[in-house]
């Protein structure tokens, strides 16, 4: 039995060996932590079964191509799902500035904007000194690896929030100024807490739960129950719920602890609870002392980010919120007892700390390019205009070289509401929201009319920008056309497909985790 057993390290090598991928200790333990394979102990030390392992990752990666190509089609490029890209490389440096829903992975960028070529891409559309448009700038993506292959980019979006998500992304900073403002923010935001009650409350109930869940929900044996079936998980974590309320509410009653906001007109008063809220408004008036306009920006970045995680939800919630959380709750996530956060601090230490690194990282990449995002409706846009006004000499350029082409992922069609997944952005950044230009947003539906609005929508945005476009250009859309629209956009934008990708969309975030697929459309003039 003991030589089919194997450590944490060996297990990583031999899975990284045998499947060709970076299977790293930490992605081996988590199939310990979760459950997905059982924990053996020998002298304080973790094995596990190597038997049970190989199957678990042959499983897993020896079917998974053949599983995807019989739900979606043997038309999949499978060379395109990137499957090979662990979640930190497709979430690599300023990518992970900012959560955003409705991006893609910068692989893909790289793929059609890079001057490679192989048996599906067959010619190349970009090259260095090129300039590349993105008519739904969304988080920036493709601003930030145009910069990183010498390219320069122009990108337009109609959310505020979304062009200053970009525009910090690509932004150059002092990192030894950022980081006295940020250390100054966080001593501050220390010194401000320190003798409040909510920490000394929440110092407790952390002993609390962690009795309690030691108790009745030890790792990972809990999982493991749970996993094979031999316990009622929805049940017995409403029982246990139930169970420790009460000493929840007593904690709350001790230590004088005001939960709910006295309002809930807008985002910040209704999902966020009162302590939270009030050290938003703390770090935020510090964020406004900051002189240089670069620094600030990027800071509420931070604030921005921070908040987000800090929103009176469920640690499975996240995306879709349904109700404000103001007691302790039982997360099928964690496989255990959770409750709300009552401070950013943690949050904010963590995102302030990883925003350093990450710029960091991207200035050792980036190149002496100009990327630049406006807030605008890409249906009406004048490029040349809103470009002179802020850089001249770029606008010169424009206007004498022109955009080699278009790479962009459009709004799917009843989809999202781009201005709500950052509401709380808006109500603490006084923005103006623009939430009736959108195109094909979730509001909308996905009936006749919502289509129809959809497909006038995007040929519009076409039609503009081709006035910017070079004779020979290039338009590469991401879309997921299940009502088969494109063929129609690009009729209505004078233009013509004349190559279509489609691509698996491994790794998703959302609770869904079925198959799904996108196509990328080559667009070319009729």
């Amino acid at each position: 039995m003991q030589k089919e057993m194997l450590t944490i390290k060996q297990a990583s090598d031999l899975i990284s060996i045998q499947f060709k991928k970076n299977v790293t200790q930490s992605n081996i333990s988590y199939l310990v932590n979760y459950g997905r394979i059982k924990k053996f102990a020998d002298n304080g030390n973790t094995l596990v079964s190597k038997e049970e392992l190989v199957h678990y990752y042959d499983s897993y990666y020896g079917n998974r191509q053949l599983n995807w190509k019989e739900k979606l089609g043997d038309d999949i490029d499978w060379h395109l799902s990137f499957e090979q890209f662990k979640e930190a490389e497709t979430t690599k440096h300023v990518h992970r500035l900012h959560p955003y829903k409705g991006k893609f992975i910068p692989q893909l960028v790289e793929y059609f904007l890079d001057d490679h070529t192989d048996e599906f891409k067959k010619e190349i559309y970009f090259k260095k000194g090129d300039i590349v448009l993105d008519p739904f700038c969304g988080s920036g993506t493709t601003l930030v690896q145009a910069n990183e292959l010498g390219m320069h980019a122009i990108g337009v979006d109609v959310s505020a929030f979304n062009s200053l998500m970009s525009n910090v992304k690509v932004g150059k900073y002092n990192l030894h100024e950022l980081n006295i403002e940020l250390k100054k923010i966080t001593e501050a935001l220390q010194q401000f807490i320190v003798d409040s009650n909510t920490v000394k409350f929440e110092q407790r109930l952390l002993e609390k739960l962690s009795d309690f869940n030691n108790e009745y929900f030890p790792s990972p044996d809990f999982k493991v129950r749970v996993k094979n079936k031999k316990v009622d998980e929805e049940e017995y974590g409403r029982v246990k719920e139930k169970e420790f309320l009460p000493i929840y509410k007593k904690l709350v009653k001790e230590f004088g602890i005001e939960l709910k906001q006295k309002s809930s007109e807008n985002f910040l008063d209704k999902w966020f609870l009162q302590h939270i809220r009030t050290e938003i408004d703390f770090v935020f008036e510090l964020i406004k002392k900051i002189k240089n306009p670069n620094t600030k920006k990027i800071v509420s970045i931070i604030l921005s980010r921070t908040i987000r995680s800090c929103r009176a939800t469920t640690h499975s919630d996240l995306a879709t919120l349904l109700e404000p959380i103001t007691a302790t709750y039982y997360c099928s996530k964690h496989g255990k007892i959770c409750k709300p956060l009552f401070s950013i601090l943690s949050w904010w230490d963590r995102y302030s700390k990883d925003t350093l690194k990450r710029i960091a990282e991207y200035n050792s990449l980036r190149t002496e390019t100009y990327q630049r995002c406006f807030t605008g409706d890409s249906r009406i846009i004048d490029l040349f205009s809103v470009t002179e006004k802020v850089n001249l000499d770029f606008a010169k350029q424009l206007s004498k070289q022109k955009i080699s082409g278009i790479f962009s992922s459009p709004p799917y069609v009843g989809l999202i509401d781009y201005h709500e997944q950052h509401a709380y952005a808006y109500d603490l950044f006084g923005m103006e929201r623009k939430d009736k230009l959108e195109i094909g947003p979730l509001s909308n539906g996905q009936g006749r009319e919502a289509k129809e609005s959809y497909i006038e929508g995007i040929s519009a945005v076409l039609n503009n920008c081709k006035r910017f476009l070079a004779d020979d250009y290039n338009v590469l859309l991401v879309a997921n056309d299940k009502y088969n629209m494109y063929p129609t956009i690009a009729e209505k934008a004078g233009m013509k497909i004349v190559q279509q990708f489609k691509r698996p969309v491994l790794n998703r975030t959302e609770k869904d985790k079925g198959a799904y697929s996108e196509s990328i459309f080559h667009f070319r003039e009729i």
